[in-house]
């Protein structure tokens, strides 16, 4: 099986994903519900723009990150880590986005924060259920 499949149809499964941006001055770390997109090999989430995170991103910045599941079992073990660009959508495709994510998670539709994208651009995932620290390892 391709490494983007397997990576790609965990993921599908998941819900949250841990982020980190940082500038010259400052780092920060996130968490969200994400939309994952497996043509465009991208998560989408909602935050506030003025949130630590968002006034380091600038609307625009490298990121990394990690999914993982919440097993006590070292064999059930699966997770991904990730590299890419963290971005603010804006238009008309920030607003389609916007409603499959609600659609996803219909409490977001309380919630007035902005669309925002995680392109990716490496992936490893680690899944222990393959045999203890079986990788999966895509880059764009």
């Amino acid at each position: 099986m391709e490494a983007l499949e397997a990576i790609s149809r965990w993921l599908a499964k998941q819900h949250v994903v841990s982020y980190c941006v940082a500038n010259d001055q400052d780092m920060w770390c996130a968490n969200a519900f994400y939309l994952y997109c497996p043509q465009a090999v991208a998560f989408y989430l909602l935050s506030d723009p003025q949130t630590r995170h968002g006034q380091i991103s600038g609307g625009k910045a490298r990121v990394a990150g990690t999914v993982s599941g919440q097993t006590k079992n070292v064999a059930l073990i699966r997770g991904v880590q990730f590299k890419g660009e963290l971005e603010l959508l804006e238009g008309e495709a920030s607003a389609s986005l916007r409603e499959r994510y609600n659609r996803r998670f219909p409490i977001a539709r309380a919630m007035s924060a902005p669309v925002w994208s995680i392109r990716l651009d490496e992936l490893k995932f680690t899944d222990n259920t393959l045999g203890f620290g079986k990788k999966h390892i895509w880059q764009r």
